[in-house]
């Protein structure tokens, strides 16, 4: 989960080294990151083959369970990586829910319902917000609730922005099932072809993503200070992404919807004054927001 967007396929969210966050914060931000981006490399090293990809992975499920056993680690990802959960008592299941989506990766390349997707989501995001909370000594279970919520969101919402991308790799992280009730094929997705069915299905995409980034929300409002600051910046900039695929009527194929500079003062105001976006104030076809989520 990330303030200011880089260039890291579905990492891009993540707040490496934001100015935001506390400085002593931003080296252990950093190891979590090194760890995720290089997994998740792993598994998009097209060029090689499956087993390669696989073993790969495997190699650093072995260098978790060698932390765990107490062992020290030449490897430098894990080097750094070791004494952050030591210091920070992170728990080394989410470490290894997001291996096994990345792993997953590796071999699915469809998903035949929503279930499916939500299952790769509480893998392959929902890890990531657990562990920020576990640097800051939070471990509210509805905290966590909240967060899962937000980083499914946001996991969502990237498998949105990345359709043609993602195609173009011989993966749709789409729902089949829901492709199929509205006609959609994946030669739709291939020609780019925006018709009033794939505008129809994308934007009951969009709303059921904002609804899930609405509904962890409270979460901004919730923690103090610079994290709390922080997770407002996440949850603002995804729903202005939402914004942007709301608006372009679901075209991904001529431009991808991301951040720009433009976008920063209006991701910026509605993270310092959420208190004045509670109610109203939404335009288009999802409704008003909470908790200064606005609906696109």
């Amino acid at each position: 989960m990330h303030a200011n967007p880089v260039n890291a396929g579905h990492y891009e969210n993540f707040p490496v080294a934001s100015l935001v966050l506390p400085r002593g914060l931003r080296a252990p931000v950093r190891a979590l990151y090194a760890f995720a981006r290089s997994a998740d490399d792993f598994a998009d090293e097209g060029e090689h083959p499956v087993e390669w990809r696989l073993a790969r992975l495997a190699e650093y499920h072995e260098h978790l369970h060698a932390l765990e056993r107490g062992e020290t680690s030449t490897h430098p990802i894990f080097q750094a990586l070791a004494p952050v959960i030591r210091a920070y008592g992170l728990p080394y299941a989410e470490f290894h829910a997001l291996l096994s989506a990345f792993e997953q990766d590796c071999e699915k390349t469809r998903y035949a319902h929503f279930g499916e997707v939500m299952d790769y989501c509480r893998r392959s995001a929902n890890p990531v917000g657990r562990l920020m909370l576990g640097l800051f000594k939070d471990a509210d279970p509805k905290h966590q609730a909240w967060s899962d919520g937000i980083c499914a969101a946001l996991q969502l919402t990237n498998f949105l922005q990345d359709i043609a991308v993602d195609w173009q790799k011989g993966r749709v992280y789409l729902a089949q099932d829901e492709m199929a009730r509205y006609g959609i094929s994946e030669r739709q997705i291939g020609e780019g072809r925006v018709d009033a069915l794939w505008q129809q299905f994308m934007k009951e995409q969009v709303e059921r993503t904002r609804r899930m980034l609405q509904a962890g929300a409270p979460l901004g409002l919730a923690l103090p200070g610079r994290i709390g600051l922080e997770m407002r910046l996440i949850i603002q900039g995804a729903a202005r992404i939402l914004e942007k695929l709301h608006e372009s009527r679901g075209d991904v194929f001529t431009q991808r919807p991301r951040l720009g500079w433009k976008d920063a003062p209006v991701v910026l105001k509605r993270a310092l004054f959420p208190a004045q976006r509670k109610s109203g104030g939404a335009s288009g076809g999802c409704g008003s927001g909470s908790c200064g989520v606005k609906g696109p």
